[in-house]
């Protein structure tokens, strides 16, 4: 996995690019100290996954995500998004811009270690209890019954299991089916939303009131 990581403070940087290239499969390729910077580095570079402090002076973490995943299609890396305050409300933009995830600063490095690699595998990374804080104070919609009269009772489970934050293996333990079956499910449910990946269909059950902030 090629990363970049993009963030204002150097210390921070040579932090991440420490425990990140001690990893086997990992390489730090980049590395951007703003938002601009961020967005020409990813541009140039094509990494498989950028490290986006979601706060940094003139073009913000959420800008450059969206600049990001619009201009370079499929060709895009995954965003994990890093913050300092779990109920930061640019979280939640930048993961409505497009983040694949996102991850406290105050986190171990095994945590971090482990973020990337989920997301290298496909999955997004979310903190339910913070998700639903945020949610909260940016719910927009409440046609629950519209969003999930789309779904198969399975595929309404999927969901909810989703919006716990769990990956397709977890998912597939709890509902008691082959992960490959979990997969396809999971991709029914983007499917029949319209979602752009996992994290957008969970973003989308909250913001409709199908998963209750709590």
């Amino acid at each position: 996995m090629r990363v970049v990581i993009a963030d204002d403070e150097r210390m921070v940087r040579t932090a991440l690019r420490a425990i990140l290239g001690a990893e086997t499969g990992i390489e730090i390729v980049g590395e951007a100290a703003s938002g601009s910077e961020a967005v020409s580095t990813v541009r140039e570079l094509r990494p498989d996954l950028v490290l986006m402090d979601v706060r940094m002076p003139g073009v913000d973490g959420i800008r450059a995500t969206e600049l990001i995943l619009a201009t370079m299609g499929d060709a895009a890396p995954r965003v994990l998004v890093l913050t300092t305050f779990e109920n930061d409300s640019y979280v939640y933009d930048a993961l409505r811009a497009g983040a694949h995830g996102f991850l406290l600063k105050r986190s171990t490095a095994d945590e971090l270690v482990a973020a990337v690699r989920a997301l290298a595998h496909g999955d997004s990374l979310l903190y339910p209890s913070a998700l639903r804080a945020l949610a909260a104070h940016h719910a927009r919609d409440r046609r629950a019954a519209r969003l999930t009269e789309r779904l198969t009772e399975r595929e309404t489970a999927v969901l909810r299991l989703m919006a716990e934050g769990l990956t397709n293996a977890e998912i597939a333990a709890r509902a008691s089916v082959a992960p490959a079956t979990a997969k396809t499910h999971v991709a029914a449910v983007l499917t029949k939303l319209g979602a752009r990946d996992r994290t957008q269909a969970v973003i989308m059950a909250y913001e409709h009131g199908f998963v209750t902030p709590r």
